[in-house]
């Protein structure tokens, strides 16, 4: 299954003619904490893509890509842009069964067409960040424009909120 995902996903910047570099890592360092920890790469520069879902039928789904360093505004912003009463992270099972990715290999690349493709402005600050690759083996280092050109994506200021730094001598 990896081999085709990331294919796809390959093939997908292909057709975007994205400017990209393929970044291959240890599966069990996927999740981006850990990732950026081993391989030195800057959470600020890392962007999760993660499947959100409306919590009532019909089922609604987006996809959404937010700088490591930011909490995703489900309850507000997502829940708006779904036009839905109730908004949450589609659990590990629904995400597989929709993009064919697993959790911390997730990307905006090969996803569904008719998936909709919000970007959080605070990516677009940066000249390239690094993305999921489809599988948990996989990492892309993408310049931030090709966000701008793809079909089903759209750049949404406010879509994650900056996560607040702890206080000093807090629990």
């Amino acid at each position: 299954m990896d081999d085709d995902i990331e294919q796809a996903v390959l093939d997908a910047l292909a057709a975007l003619r994205a400017d990209y570099e393929v970044v291959r890592i240890d599966p069990a360092f996927a999740a981006t904490a850990a990732f950026c920890e081993r391989y030195g790469y800057s959470p600020e520069r890392s962007a999760n893509c993660i499947v959100v879902a409306s919590k009532t039928a019909p089922r609604r789904h987006a996809a959404c890509l937010v700088q490591a360093t930011r909490r995703l505004d489900v309850n507000r912003t997502v829940r708006r842009l779904l036009d839905v009463r109730k908004a949450s992270f589609a659990a590990a099972e629904e995400t597989v069964e929709l993009t064919g990715m697993l959790p911390d290999g997730v990307t905006p690349f090969g996803l569904p067409s008719q998936l909709p493709l919000y970007v959080d402005g605070g990516v677009m600050a940066f000249d390239r960040v690094i993305v999921g690759g489809g599988s948990r083996s996989l990492k892309l280092l993408v310049a931030t424009e090709v966000f701008t050109r793809m079909p089903a994506a759209t750049v949404v200021e406010g879509l994650a909120k900056v996560t607040e730094a702890p206080r000093p001598g807090a629990a």
